[in-house]
């Protein structure tokens, strides 16, 4: 038994039908490159990418193709020799379908990355290198967290050696329903994996490494058990199956029995979380000098033919990776990018993955259930399956009472978006669409206070520029009127002193 289930006795979360077979036994496929890439520029946490390349110009597989905006930014990659046909808008990964800025590569070769121009020089010892310089390679190879949140990977690692972090924690545990990627990588990567643990633990000076794995994957905690045997400092840890378990705090809870206040950072606590795709992209980038330009992606879901996990390049169309996989056996009743609970539904199949994206699931009738809400019951069941300890059902009355600053009174902060309240919800009230679409009134009204306060220091600083303007040019009429006074008086001295003395002559010569 574990601390959680000592302790807490599990009364947070829960427990979905998880849908991972047959995909998770089914062998990797390697998808071929389709004709066309479309690498969009914001595909992590953060500023998007600047373009760095034009249209019509030709790349190697592996080249920069965009540079990071800022600190909290990634790198972008071309995943395959091609000609940039265009930079523009493309449909976003997102229900929305709103455009984002995505450069175009017509593809026509598959050339080999290692030491392509972008990506930084592979190295034989990774851990003769600086701690810095890990940091500095792994933003050159645009590693971003493979969960699904993709912060910036190098950032994190740099801050985690600054914080003084303890205990790097590797979140294995992959407890959204339908999704074995995460399955499917430890299995045949584990080596890889916990090469790039120890790189990041050399990188954050972290004296151990804790992996949580969920006990309905043992063939995964085998793999990496053995792979993990002759390091002491890396630790394979089993964890209860339970959803949203592979959440930072509740898996730093479960590991360590340190908790994560809220509105802090698990730097904190002394605990930095990544997750074993951002081991593996580390391994990479480091030893062999290659970009994140691919992903394991699981294919899944009533509708997929031929459920499995796909290694498809960033920018392939969602579309070609379904194609690929055997293509639909129905036309599916809801498309999703990411796992079911915390996934993004998707207007069409013509968008792009990009480096976050770990599942594609084609979800038929059956498995959706489209009924209309029916009204709240006030059973609490919401309150009782939030794992952050937050009352869903009074957030929820908050907001649509649009009271939105009440709702974030009532921790929608702290809401981590997992989903668990509308899972259990038996009125099947939409609880986390509420609160997405709070968070985004919040924001909205805060852009608007910032802008607000952006105008009135405006228009403060052109008060106080006009003022000072005027200040000066009344200073510089003062000066002007005492330097022609004094000139003036200067004059009027030298020609009174002319006349004495032309005086002084005369009288001179009438004596």
């Amino acid at each position: 038994m574990g601390l959680m289930e000592k302790c807490f006795g599990f009364s947070w979360g829960v427990h979905p039908a998880d849908h991972k077979r047959p995909a998770a036994d089914a062998p990797v496929r390697v998808m071929p490159m389709p004709e066309r890439l479309f690498v969009p520029l914001a595909q992590h946490l953060g500023a998007p990418a600047l373009p760095a390349v034009l249209a019509g110009q030709k790349v190697k597989k592996g080249e920069r193709i965009a540079n990071p905006q800022g600190a909290v930014s990634a790198a972008i990659h071309a995943p395959a020799a091609g000609v940039v046909t265009a930079i523009g808008e493309i449909p976003a990964p997102h229900p929305s379908g709103l455009p984002v800025l995505a450069v175009t590569i017509e593809v026509d070769g598959e050339e080999a990355c290692d030491g392509a121009d972008g990506g930084p020089p592979p190295c034989d010892d990774p851990f003769a290198l600086d701690p810095a310089e890990i940091g500095r390679r792994v933003a050159q190879a645009g590693v971003v967290g493979m969960g699904g949140a993709a912060f910036p990977s190098a950032l994190k690692l740099s801050s985690s050696k600054k914080a003084g972090v303890e205990t790097l924690i590797i979140n294995g545990g992959e407890c959204e329903p339908y999704l074995s990627c995460d399955d499917r990588l430890m299995r045949d990567e584990a080596p890889a994996i916990v090469d790039g643990i120890r790189i990041m633990l050399h990188a954050t000076g972290a004296r151990e490494a804790l992996v949580g794995i969920e006990r309905n994957k043992p063939e995964a905690i085998a793999a990496m058990r053995e792979a993990a045997r002759a390091h002491g400092d890396v630790t394979i840890r089993p964890i209860p199956v339970r959803y949203p378990m592979g959440s930072e705090k509740q898996l730093a809870l479960t590991l360590t029995g340190r908790e994560i206040p809220a509105g802090r950072l698990p730097a904190d606590a002394g605990v930095v979380v990544h997750n074993v795709g951002t081991a593996k992209a580390v391994s990479e980038a480091i030893r062999h000098g290659r970009p994140l330009i691919s992903r394991l992606v699981t294919v899944n879901g009533g509708a997929a033919r031929a459920p499995g996990n796909i290694l498809a390049p960033v920018g392939a169309l969602v579309a070609d990776v379904l194609a690929f996989a055997g293509g639909l056996k129905e036309e599916p009743a809801r498309l999703i990018m990411g796992g079911l609970m915390m996934g993004m539904s998707l207007p069409h199949a013509r968008v792009p993955l990009v480096k976050g994206t770990s599942g594609i699931l084609a979800l038929s009738a059956a498995e959706v259930d489209d009924r209309a809400p029916d009204p709240c019951i006030r059973c609490a069941s919401c309150a009782r399956a939030c794992p952050m300890g937050l009352l869903p059902l009074e957030m929820a009355r908050h907001i649509a009472a649009d009271d939105f600053a009440g709702a974030a009174g009532r921790g929608l902060k702290d809401c981590i978006a997992c989903g668990c309240c509308a899972y259990v919800c038996p009125s099947r009230i939409p609880l986390v669409q509420y609160f997405a679409h709070a968070r985004g009134r919040l924001a909205a009204e805060e852009r608007a206070r910032l802008r607000l306060d952006a105008t009135r220091k405006m228009a403060q600083a052109k008060s106080a520029r006009l003022a000072a303007e005027a200040r000066e040019k009344a200073e510089a009429a003062a000066r002007r009127k005492a330097e022609r006074a004094a000139a003036a008086a200067k004059a009027k001295a030298a020609a009174e002193a002319e006349a004495a003395a032309s005086e002084e002559a005369r009288a001179l010569v009438d004596a």
